[in-house]
């Protein structure tokens, strides 16, 4: 598509008809206009950024190149060459230029050559975004550092930097012959009615930490460090990270952007309908809809995602839209309107240099700006404001209606035993002492009144709920301990509040899974995952699992990482836990094994994370072996990629290299010693709980000797005992090996030594003697926990398992650790029946769903046995239990073809 053709007569020609400003302003500059009548717009930048030089008063030259500036931009703005983003960046970059021009300045009327060094201004908005508007004012935060301040030896740092702001506010925006530079409104500040211009660092971060209201986290989303000290306002906002981007959501200070949306709506009745006097900005459908319209959902997700913290508008919006928050229809939509929104907003301003917002309400006026813009008249640009203000107005009420309801919400509060009545509990007497009890006292969560106002509103739905939950008494009892284990509902209530539809899958947890309610119990923030449909997507890859885990905070260090891979992958394994039980018209939503294999690649991004940051922290003191790295072998249900809620790591450690080698740090350590303490690193990095909680238990007992060896040995050393010294049962347990984390090299090396021990020729006889002693040993000590424990009972897993590894053993074929597809190798070499993988499938889907449902393997609840049916792909449970029964026999019939030994199948 060709680009349109730039014309910059008929632009300058519109200007000087149009736009007063612009006129004056062009007469004012002669050879700045001789270069934009010829197009040399970025000649005519260069020299804008330049006018006020060799000019040695600040003020003056500012001034001046603001002048030049806004002409340049305007022209090339109004002839097509620069697009908006160009224009608001290059206001933007003006405006940090001319603070901190203004910052030495007033520093170097009282200490001559000084840096700009501890005292810093914080761009906010529009200016922290890059999105100044072409008559903008900007509101910056003034911050020092009274240590490092430059000041007179008799002069009180405080004092100093209050001169220093008073003559940045003068130095910028006192209109003179030469103009104005900026209006500076310094009213963003902490408590700014009773606070001086510029605060100390600390004071600041101590209110952001202790008392700042709900709109100052909005406004610092778009913060940057704009001038002087930069390197210290950057430490600043680091510091006050967790205040703007909280992990746990915050529907108290949505709810609040939400009435101060209606407030500006009433404030500014008169600008809120299209037409003469509307108002761009504040007005229904108008700019700052949409950038609160990001913004909320930044809010709400930008604590738990870094890739939404976005300071531009569109970027916010595109980012929010890539993560499937918002609609990527909407996202265009919006990002186009606000491109035009922000456009007419520069025609409105340019015609006089005023920052107006506002439609002109004289007709001709309005034509004026119309044909300014290259609009036949005032009617047509109303009309096309009128099709935006509705597309983003309605947007943006759809979005508070749904997050933060406005306005006092009356509460009917009917007499609760008749409440209960009406919803079908049999017995609601005691039921409604019960609840009572909660509000007087029984529960801090709710002692006080703003928890107790907030779960007013929402008692009807929770009851509701519960009357709907599939055991209702089962859930309440839970309800009960998830409200036990909160220092304060108010933020979960408000969640629930504003999301009634997550209450009715929040009862489905209670009353269906022990584990998933056990665990929300001690982190109620996990119900932030399920906000959105993208809580029931898999997770990716374990590349891309990896660089999530990896992706920390600016300055983070060893154990802020060790806590945010355990709050992630705890959310992931939790929303994995729902999608197994949440099920919509008969359909579960996923497959348990698609889950198992889900949580194995999560294990394995988090062993190669952790592996990775506890090598990082041991090498510091003790350096590194030249030619010898770690290796890590997965075995078990993780070799497999099967992983259950329930299970642990099976792991074996290994190293590279020559084991007579030594470290080259300040503190070296011999190969042996140096690879066995770095796994005790990497062990605790995996297992110990932090202040986030657990992450998983380690099992080593599967090396080299088991307990008896270390814990980390040679590959040489692997290898050697693999031919000599290893027992069956290691061999079998090499059938589900898995390396999963070293160098490409090692990994290979240590994937050919386990091919080379499993494809080594064997005594078939004493193969079979050592497979059935082992099997009868563990059935002797580890007897099926109940009915549904198909890992341990006659004909479970466990036995094709065995079934399984004995054949690949003997035979040399089918070595594929995932147990699923070696059952399939060995049907496909007559040595096992094909329908033996159904029966593996069904009985593995079964442990995955059990393992939350019934982790005791007792059959469960009467309500739940239809999710753990659905789950399994069965109508019913009755259907489960024949299935389940079948598969069992099956596997007992090939066991005896195959051993000559029956298998007692208890029902």
């Amino acid at each position: 598509m060709t680009a349109p053709a730039l014309d910059w007569p008929h632009a300058i020609h519109r200007a000087r008809a149009e736009a007063p400003f612009l006129c004056r302003s062009l007469d004012r500059l002669p050879a700045l206009a001789a270069l934009l009548e010829t197009g040399r717009i970025e000649d005519a930048l260069a020299a804008a950024r330049t006018a006020g030089a060799g000019e040695t008063d600040a003020a003056i030259a500012l001034r001046r190149e603001r002048l030049a500036l806004a002409i340049a931009l305007a022209i090339g703005d109004l002839a097509g060459a620069l697009p908006l983003a160009r224009v608001m960046a290059e206001l933007s970059a003006f405006a940090d230029r001319a603070l901190d021009t203004a910052i030495t300045a007033a520093m170097r009327r009282r200490v001559p050559d000084a840096e700009p060094k501890g005292f810093s201004a914080i761009a906010l908005g529009k200016h922290g975004a890059g999105e100044l508007n072409y008559s903008s004012d900007i509101d910056p935060i003034l911050l020092y550092d009274p240590d490092i301040l430059p000041r007179r030896d008799r002069d009180d740092p405080a004092d100093a930097a209050q001169r220093i702001a008073r003559t940045i506010v003068e130095l910028l925006g006192a209109v003179t012959a030469e103009g104005y530079v900026f209006r500076v409104d310094l009213r963003l500040r902490p408590a700014a009615e009773v606070t001086p211009l510029a605060l100390p660092f600390i004071a600041a971060i101590t209110h952001y930490e202790s008392s700042a209201l709900a709109w100052e986290r909005a406004a610092y989303i778009r913060a940057r460090p704009a001038a002087g000290d930069v390197v210290a306002g950057q430490a600043f906002l680091d510091a006050i990270r967790p205040f703007v981007w909280r992990r746990s959501l915050d529907f108290g200070a949505i709810a609040e952007i939400g009435r101060l949306t209606t407030r500006i709506r009433d404030h500014y009745a008169g600008g809120q309908q299209v037409g003469p006097g509307y108002d761009l900005k504040r007005g229904r459908g108008g700019i700052r809809e949409v950038e609160f319209f990001a913004q909320t959902h930044q809010l709400i997700h930008g604590g738990r995602n870094p890739a939404l913290r976005q300071r531009g508008t569109r970027a916010a919006l595109d980012a929010l839209a890539a993560a499937g928050i918002i609609a990527a229809d909407d996202a265009v939509l919006l990002g186009q309107s606000y491109d035009r929104l922000r456009t007419l907003e520069h025609r409105l301003q340019m015609i006089a240099d005023q920052q107006t917002h506002s439609l002109p309400t004289d007709p001709a006026q309005l034509d004026a700006v119309a044909r300014l813009e290259g609009l036949p008249s005032g009617a047509a640009l109303v009309k096309e404001l009128a099709g935006i203000s509705e597309a983003v107005g309605s947007r943006f009420d759809t979005l508070i209606a749904t997050y933060a309801p406005t306005g006092a919400v009356p509460v009917t509060v009917r007499p609760l035993e008749l409440e209960l009545a009406g919803l079908g509990f049999a017995d609601p007497a005691p039921l409604a002492a019960r609840i009572e009890s909660w509000e007087n006292g029984q529960y801090r969560a709710l002692r006080t009144a703003e928890a107790r106002g907030a779960f007013a509103r929402l008692r009807t739905t929770l009851l509701g709920a519960l009357a709907a939950a599939p055991d209702p008494e089962r859930a309440l009892l839970r309800w009960e301990g998830l409200l036990a284990g909160l220092p304060s509902a108010i933020n979960v209530f408000q969640l629930l509040e504003a999301r009634p539809a997550l209450l009715g899958v929040v009862m489905r947890v209670l009353a269906h899974a022990p584990t998933l309610a056990d665990e929300l119990a001690r982190r109620s923030d996990l119900l932030d995952t399920l906000i959105d449909r993208t809580a029931f997507d898999l997770p990716g890859s374990t590349e891309s699992l990896a660089a999530e885990l990896r992706c920390g905070e600016p300055g983070d260090d060893y154990q802020c990482l060790l806590d945010a891979v355990r709050r992630k992958v705890g959310e992931w394994r939790f929303a994995l836990g729902v999608q197994l039980i949440e099920c919509e018209a008969g359909e579960c939503w996923r497959d348990p094994l698609d889950v198992a294999a889900a949580l194995s690649r999560l294990a394995e991004a988090a062993i190669t994370v952790l592996a990775d940051a506890a090598q990082g922290e041991f090498v510091r003191p003790h350096g590194r072996i030249a030619g010898s790295d770690l290796v890590i072998l997965g075995l078990g249900r993780l070799g497999g990629a099967a992983l259950t809620h329930a299970s642990d790591l099976d792991l074996v450690f290994l190293f590279s290299g020559d084991h007579t080698g030594e470290s080259d740090g300040a503190r070296p350590l011999g190969s042996t010693l140096y690879f066995n303490r770095l796994t005790q690193r990497v062990i605790a990095a995996l297992s110990a709980p932090t202040a986030a909680g657990a992450l998983y238990e380690v099992d080593v007992r599967l090396r080299p000797s088991g307990a008896q060896g270390p814990i980390a040995v040679s590959l040489d050393s692997f290898a050697r005992y693999q031919r000599e010294d290893a027992w069956t049962w290691e061999h079998m347990a090499l059938c589900r090996a898995r390396p999963l984390h070293g160098s490409v090299g090692d990994r290979a090396a240590l994937a050919a030594i386990i091919a080379e021990v499993l494809h080594r020729p064997r005594e078939p006889v004493k193969l079979r003697d050592d497979v059935l002693a082992m099997r009868a040993e563990m059935a002797l000590h580890k007897p099926p926990a109940g009915p549904l424990d198909v890992k341990l009972a006659r004909g479970g897993l466990v036995d094709l398992e065995f079934l399984v590894h004995y054949l690949q053993l003997r035979e040399r074929v089918a070595l594929d650790p995932d147990l699923g597809r070696a059952v399939d190798g060995l049907a496909a070499a007559g040595l096992l029946p094909p329908a033996l993988r159904a029966a593996h499938d069904l009985l593995a889907r079964l442990l995955v769903v059990v393992r939350l449902v019934a982790p005791d393997g007792r059959y469960p609840p009467e309500a739940s046995r239809a999710i753990v049916a659905r789950a399994c792909g069965l109508a019913d449970w009755q259907g489960l239990l024949a299935a389940v029964l079948a598969a069992r026999c099956g596997i007992a019939t090939c066991w005896h073809s195959v051993f000559g030994e029956e298998l007692e199948i208890q029902e």
